[in-house]
């Protein structure tokens, strides 16, 4: 197979540098700065057990590409541009002559937080599969990713969506395995995406307040609170505590320090992040089943205003601070 990581930022550039460097053909598709930096110099690639500096194709687009039967599209980009990325690559591989896979088009593999990527990629591609991403992994530079967990770079849970396995997802499991990662196949992906999200709802506490442990700690159990209401009045299941830490063990330890994507996003000035499909997707539920969700309602809006106004990590006013803290009291 190969594999067209669509993102090559954190998540996008570890899997994409680690499937190539165990010898799997591997795409980036990057854009400024960033593909500019892969195309002069290649991929840094900074991991637990040293430093690789990985030669691999960077494109900025389909048209540079020309479809095979065996492309795997990997999404790695933020929710918020999913959107985008689908209208880009929709009529890629798609249709009855060559390059087409089964005449639908490529797999997609949605290696992304939230639950709404795999919904809109199903719109387009018949071929969709979810992937819970546990890998903490930072982007701040163009051309260089750091994946430092150990013993393992990662753990990335994947299974058919909106549910169940087959061959293809054991052969993208299979590629996985070798190129480091733990890989399990499971039936029920959605599941394990739901607990990352409920997980996920850090990140806005993380770079909206900065290195306030005790706040952030305070906030985000409340925040998590409301989420796990929410499920529970919409019906929907996920994988709870107890599993996950079994299933994890020791694999995945995050280095001392890391950071969520969100502060990350906030730390670039990227513009835009992804609180709306995190928080904004325990806000949405509890609209709809009538569970209230203050907390994650004002992480959401101070994350987003953070991103729009592009100030870095932990920049709030005294009355902004203790608007965000008091929510929900």
């Amino acid at each position: 197979m190969r594999y067209i990581i669509i993102g090559a930022g954190a998540v996008g550039g570890a899997i994409g540098g680690l499937l190539s460097g165990s010898g799997r053909e591997v795409v980036l598709v990057a854009r400024g700065p960033h593909l500019e930096a892969l195309r002069a110099h290649g991929l840094w690639l900074q991991l637990a057990d040293g430093e690789r500096q990985l030669s691999i194709p960077a494109v900025a687009g389909p048209d540079e590409l020309t479809p095979r039967d065996d492309d795997v599209l990997v999404l790695c980009v933020k929710t918020q541009h999913t959107p985008g990325v689908l209208d880009t690559w929709a009529s890629y591989g798609c249709g009855t002559g060559t390059g087409a896979r089964r005449g639908h088009g490529p797999a997609v593999v949605c290696a992304q937080n939230g639950v709404e990527n795999e919904r809109l990629a199903l719109r387009r591609f018949a071929d969709v599969y979810g992937m819970c991403v546990w890998l903490p992994s930072s982007f701040l530079e163009p051309g260089v990713v750091r994946a430092l967990c150990t013993p393992l770079p990662g753990m990335l849970h994947l299974g058919r969506y909106p549910s169940g396995s087959d061959a293809t997802a054991r052969a993208i499991a299979d590629d996985l395995t070798g190129a480091g990662f733990a890989a399990p196949v499971t039936d029920d992906v959605m599941a394990w995406k739901y607990a990352k999200l409920l997980a996920n709802l850090v990140n806005a506490a993380d770079a909206v307040l900065g290195p306030d442990e005790d706040a952030q700690h305070e906030l985000v159990t409340r925040a998590r609170a409301e989420g796990a209401a929410a499920l529970a009045a919409a019906g929907i299941a996920y994988v709870g505590a107890e599993e996950q830490s079994r299933t994890r063990g020791d694999q995945v330890n995050s280095p001392p320090g890391n950071r969520s994507s969100t502060w990350q996003s906030l730390t670039r000035g990227a513009g835009s992040i992804e609180s709306d499909y995190l928080n904004g997707e325990i806000v949405l539920l509890g609209r709809r089943f009538g569970v209230p969700t203050p907390v994650n309602e004002a992480l959401r809006q101070a994350a987003n205003r953070a991103a729009r106004e592009r100030r870095a990590p932990g920049d709030l006013s005294a009355g902004e601070r203790e608007e965000l803290l008091s929510a929900g009291r």
